[in-house]
């Protein structure tokens, strides 16, 4: 059986920060406040991972006011949502993922965003689909005060 999820993250940008998205340290001005590394694109594919497994969200695994995920990093996060998946009987099949950022500029990255986040999977890079868009200077993310980041996952359960 076939079980689709689908994941949503936002972090605000704010100085003092790395700017860490698909486990890429992305030079910038500016980087993502949370409390973890606050990997916004591992965030949202670990929500639909979580939601194709009704598995609940990230926050339920790894609570935001737990003092063992300060500064945890997402990727290995990421690793443990999908073993918490495999353990419930669920394998992976594909995933889409979606940055929305008017800075920093996501193309000279995307395809090390990839690589990172198949690795954390344990699945084939032909797996994990990224891609950007700028949202034209309209909104939040336009006008540079954080990230956001959708990512769809499809899982095969026996």
């Amino acid at each position: 059986m076939l079980s689709i999820g689908h994941g949503y993250d936002v972090h605000r940008l704010v100085e003092g920060r790395r700017c860490i998205i698909g486990g890429v340290d992305i030079p910038h001005n500016k980087g993502l406040l949370g409390h973890s590394d606050a990997d916004v694109l591992a965030h949202a594919l670990a929500d639909a991972i979580l939601g194709a497994c009704r598995g609940g969200d990230i926050g339920k695994l790894f609570p935001d006011d737990d003092p063992a995920y300060e500064g945890a990093d997402s990727l290995v996060l990421l690793g443990r949502v999908m073993a918490y998946a495999r353990e419930r009987g669920y394998t992976f099949v594909d995933a889409d993922c979606t940055i929305a950022a008017q800075e920093p500029k996501i193309g000279p990255h995307r395809e090390a965003m990839r690589e990172n986040l198949a690795r954390a999977l344990g699945v084939s890079v032909d797996q994990v689909g990224v891609k950007a868009t700028t949202t034209e200077h309209l909104g939040w993310e336009g006008e540079g005060a954080g990230i956001g980041a959708w990512a769809v996952c499809l899982l095969d359960h026996a």
